[in-house]
């Protein structure tokens, strides 16, 4: 079985697996692969371990390091926004520094038409603080829209944000919510951010429904959310699930740790159809982990 684990040491975990790969954006043996940037763990950032990339119409892309960027969080940095242009050439959008505009961004990036950049720290808005939500502007403004308190407002978001039309911001946390759910941490919950900073707990989990949303929600035409916890749900391997536009949560499927898999960590994609992808990354077949399966990719029907 996995083994449960805080924010905190999903960071210590990442940083002991990040030490034995080379910090690139992209990296191969081939010839054919390219290498716009290799990041230096200094002002540079280091530790793009979890950030996917975003690119805008030019061909820049952006995206996050959890470390570098400063002398910080105990001196390794406190993370970085990043970008690098076409030629490869990269410039620093925001260096995290403080508790207070967060720290740890283990998500990626999301860019609106006006170029606004989103994302979230998974540390810091305050001192030992719970995580933010923030906005980069095309000027590169930093401002912070939202700081977690911990408690039924949620705790340590590490997956990214989608936005609406009207520019509401939807996403997860990973802890927080009931906090009794899982003792001095809570189960995560499902928030959206309106314009206003106004956050609203759209579903809290209490381990039966899931625990531990990981990965970033997909919402579809309908307004309706989807996304994956790790844990949790009727075999305590993971879900997934939906929030339709209503706000009325469902789970659509309950991993059993057998050959649908289990502990899904990143998010989904849907078709036009409504099918929806995903990985699980245990279980399946093979002998991977302690047997317990090397990992599937799966479909869910509408």
């Amino acid at each position: 079985m996995e083994p449960e684990i805080s924010t905190a040491q999903r960071t210590l975990a990442a940083r002991t697996l990040a030490m034995s790969m080379a910090a690139e954006l992209f990296s191969s043996s081939t010839p054919a692969a390219k290498k716009p940037y290799t990041f230096s763990g200094g002002s540079d950032g280091a530790r793009p371990t979890y950030s996917n990339l975003v690119r805008d119409p030019s061909g820049n892309l952006y995206g996050t390091t959890w470390e570098g960027g400063g002398t910080g969080c105990v001196g390794s940095g406190c993370g970085t926004v990043f970008k690098v242009d076409a030629a490869g050439n990269e410039s620093i959008v925001h260096s995290f520094r403080t508790a207070v505009d967060g720290s740890t961004p283990l998500a990626g990036l999301i860019r609106d038409s006006a170029g606004n950049l989103y994302g979230t720290t998974s540390e810091g808005g305050v001192a030992f603080g719970f995580g933010t939500v923030f906005k980069i502007d095309a000027q590169n403004n930093y401002t912070v829209l939202y700081r977690f308190t911990g408690k039924a407002d949620g705790s340590g978001p590490i997956g990214a944000v989608v936005r609406d039309s009207s520019g509401n911001l939807y996403g997860t946390t990973s802890q927080g919510g009931d906090i009794p759910c899982f003792p001095s941490v809570g189960c995560g919950v499902v928030f959206k951010l309106d314009t206003a900073g106004v956050e609203t707990v759209l579903h809290t989990f209490h381990g039966s429904d899931g625990r531990a949303p990981n990965g970033n929600l997909i919402r579809d035409p309908g307004g309706n959310l989807y996304g994956v916890t790790q844990f949790g749900g009727q075999f305590d391997v993971g879900t997934v699930f939906k929030i339709d536009a209503s706000g009325n949560f469902s789970v659509l499927h309950d991993f059993s740790n057998q050959t649908d898999g289990s502990y899904p960590h990143a998010g989904l994609v849907r078709d036009a159809a409504g099918n929806l992808y995903g990985t699980a990354s245990y279980a399946g077949g093979g002998r991977c982990y302690l047997g317990e399966g090397c990992g599937v990719v799966f479909k869910i029907a509408p």
